[in-house]
């Protein structure tokens, strides 16, 4: 405006006019009226009751530049977003573009008196909705609207007073019929500034008010995806990624939502439309295949997975300490299927041996997911829980005693003794020697018992309970003993011995049991896990060198091995030939004679005394071929799967999972098919479609109505839950706030 005039003008406004920006004041006249005033000219003014001409002077005014928009929406009391629509109906329609039409029908009602007497009687007749409809001429709501059985709607949370300038003490977005699937925010602008790493980490959510948004049910999994702590502690581990549109909170917030989607691979973006999902993001659209790819390897590249694995399980200590009084460990064995040179092992569910990385899994009581760690081919689960005791000592703390409960797969008196010099209580299976038995329990020490789980359900258990000492014979512990409870289960004739440190005033004998038996809960989740999550998904093609100082199993072993072995059963025949034909030479046939003399032995022999000096050089061959060589006299092309991508994605689905499970177990007492169809229910609710509705420092999601009254009531529940934790959307300040629509024909 400067620009325009000879010299620079006053900024000068009449007393009582409020400050929009310099030079630029706002007043509001006694019959309810308003003028803006301009460097000391009132340039618009509207009369008391026209809402066109507020409107009007707000549009002018964000025309004529003299203030920015956010100044102009804060002065009239409006969000940016009202502005932005009142601009861009002025630009449509002109001064008709800023006339708000009348909601609700546009006619007389056909619901005269004497038509809703005439229905109130055909239903005390008894007829239905349907036949009365048909006889009145009317549709079925009518009938129910006449009738009272259609519920008032309910007022909309948050709702601004007049300030806000709004009629009613109604939101702007309330005076309005909310538009369907609007366009989002042009980001043209940032995305330029972005390619040239000007933008700074990213663009900041922004979400346009509107109606019928799909998946906006995601949203339902902020509070609780807040409570698995995985992006704070991502910033913390991580800090900030490189410049660029798409900042670390969008990307794990778009990674959550592609795996509760059931999509938790990159390659599953090309399976949601990315507008749909952008909106959900306050983006015009979400970062698709090569981005994410691009993202997830610069997180991989700084080889911080292991410690942010580390974080997510703290953080998951301090919200949960009760979950964490017992602990499950079990390896996951991740079959690989392409065609790179990788470590065979043991993969229980093939049944057979093949290319495959070795994981160790920690849960909490309740089979959550607590940490994973990629453990070293070929090694024990043993070795590998011995190993991981120091991180569980940190994520526990120094003053936590939990149980860990292993199956037998863990058997080592050794790593025994080193679970309980650091701290940690002990529960497992015990294993038999090789080649025995164990000792059974005589009858008549077994006691029937009952115990209450965790569930609610009361469970009998037929049991022994005794003491055992088991001797250290390897390792930093050997030559001590451990003397530890056994509690002896008896099923069908079966016993099953189980060992424990724990005394019997802190954990009961059967609830020896059910600790042990509620392992499989690890178990379930591994199902869970790689039937919605992709748990044994190939998320990363890099492949690292393998360790070629690294000791495995020498294949000449096994050949020497085999050689003996066949040199034994040489001998073997070759002796019973001897024995033969000596006893046929001892008892010869009725009317015949037959002389043994020393040659005759010595020629019966020469067979047997070759398969001998066959067998010991053999045995000398064998013992002089080492049992273990190098890796790099192996096999030297051999690799190692990328461990730092795999470990992104695996906390990134770990949050999932946790999420939806806590969405799940907050339906308990709201739906009373809760413990069967919960996660199904959450399924549902997340990819309902909503409105999204943002009002000054509140973001509404408002879903549609589910399948059916029940779980719409459930979900209503659920949102109520959700509302008191008063979560704010990542990287905002905006408080979210949940509702669910009524469900037709129901309050």
């Amino acid at each position: 405006m400067a620009g325009r005039l000879s010299q620079l003008p006053l900024p000068w406004i009449p007393d009582g006019a409020a400050e929009v920006a310099r030079g630029v004041g706002l007043e509001s006249l006694p019959d309810g009226g308003g003028a803006v005033w301009v460097h000391g000219l009132m340039t618009f003014c509207w009369d008391g009751g026209d809402e066109a001409g507020r409107r009007l002077a707000a549009v002018q005014l964000a025309e004529l530049k003299a203030a920015t928009q956010q100044q102009i929406a804060d002065a009239f009391g409006i969000g940016i977003v009202t502005l932005w629509r009142w601009l861009d109906g002025y630009r449509r329609g002109g001064l008709a573009g800023l006339v708000a039409g009348k909601r609700g029908p546009k006619g007389p009602s056909k619901l005269t008196p004497e038509l809703t007497e005439k229905i109130k009687e055909l239903a005390a007749a008894g007829k239905s909705q349907a036949a009365v409809a048909a006889a009145t001429g009317v549709s079925t709501f009518a009938v129910r609207a006449a009738l009272g059985r259609v519920p008032a709607r309910r007022p909309a949370p948050g709702a601004l007073g007049a300030a806000d300038g709004t009629a009613g003490g109604e939101p702007a977005w309330a005076q309005d019929e909310l538009p369907v699937l609007p366009g989002p925010v042009p980001r043209d602008g940032e995305r330029a500034l972005a390619r040239y790493g000007l933008l700074g980490e990213g663009a900041d959510p922004v979400f346009i008010p509107g109606a019928r948004y799909p998946l906006a049910g995601l949203l339902l999994a902020l509070p609780a995806l807040a409570g698995t702590g995985l992006i704070q502690t991502a910033r913390e581990v991580y800090g900030r990624l490189r410049n660029g549109f798409y900042s670390l909170e969008t990307m794990l917030v778009l990674l959550v939502f592609l795996a509760l989607l059931r999509e938790p691979r990159a390659e599953g973006a090309t399976r949601v439309p990315p507008s749909a999902l952008g909106r959900v993001l306050g983006l015009d659209r979400a970062p698709e295949v090569k981005t994410i790819r691009r993202k997830l390897g610069e997180l991989a590249a700084a080889g911080k997975a292991a410690d942010w694995q580390l974080a997510i399980a703290r953080r998951h200590a301090q919200e949960r300490p009760d979950t964490l009084g017992f602990l499950y460990i079990d390896g996951h064995t991740r079959a690989y299927f392409g065609t790179r040179q990788v470590q065979k092992m043991h993969v229980a569910r093939l049944k057979f041996p093949g290319p495959a990385t070795e994981e160790t899994w920690v849960t909490d009581d309740r089979g959550d997911p607590l940490l994973v760690v990629l453990a070293e081919p070929s090694s024990s689960l043993a070795a590998q829980i011995k190993t991981l005791l120091p991180q569980l000592r940190a994520v526990c703390g120094d003053g936590a005693r939990p149980v860990l409960c292993f199956d037998r797969g863990g058997w080592s008196p050794d790593l025994f003794a080193h679970i309980l010099a650091a701290g940690f209580g002990l529960l497992t299976y015990r294993k038999a020697e090789a080649g025995k038995d164990l000792p059974a329990i005589p009858g008549s020490q077994f006691t029937t018992v009952t115990w209450t789980g965790d569930d609610g359900r009361e469970r009998g258990y037929d049991l022994a309970e005794t003491e055992i000492t088991l001797p250290v014979t390897s390792g930093e512990h050997k030559g001590e003993e451990l003397t530890l409870r056994q509690v002896t289960r008896r099923d069908k004739d079966r016993q099953v011995h189980i060992l424990t440190s724990r005394d019997a005033a802190l954990l009961p004998a059967p609830a020896v049991i059910w600790r042990m038996t509620s392992r499989w809960r690890e178990e379930n989740y591994f199902r869970y896990a790689r039937a919605h999550f992709a748990l044994d998904a190939l998320d990363s093609y890099a492949v690292t060198p393998d360790d070629p100082a690294r000791l495995v199993p020498n294949p000449a072993k096994k050949t020497a091995s085999a050689t003996v072995t066949a040199a034994k059963k040489d001998l073997a025949a070759a002796g019973a030939a001897r024995e033969g034909k000596l006893a046929a030479l001892r008892s010869p046939a009725p009317g015949t004679t037959a002389v043994i003399t020393n040659a005759k032995l010595a020629e019966l022999d020469a067979p047997v005394d070759a398969a001998r000096r066959k067998l010991d050089a053999a045995r000398a061959a064998a013992r002089a071929v080492p049992a273990k060589i190098p890796l790099s006299q192996h096999n030297p092309d051999m690799v190692k799967l990328d461990a730092q991508t795999k470990l992104l994605t695996h906390a990134i689905r770990m949050a999932a999972y946790n999420a939806e499970t806590i969405l799940a177990r907050a339906l308990n007492g709201h739906y009373a098919r809760a413990g069967d169809e919960g996660y199904a229910l959450i399924r549902e609710a997340l990819t309902a479609s909503g409105d999204i509705i943002p009002d000054g420092g509140t973001l509404t999601i408002r879903l549609d109505p589910l399948t059916a009254p029940r779980r719409t009531r459930a979900i209503a529940a659920l949102c109520d839950q959700l509302n008191a934790t008063a979560t704010r959307y990542p990287g905002t300040q905006l408080t979210l706030r949940y509702e669910i629509k009524d469900h037709p024909g129901t309050t």
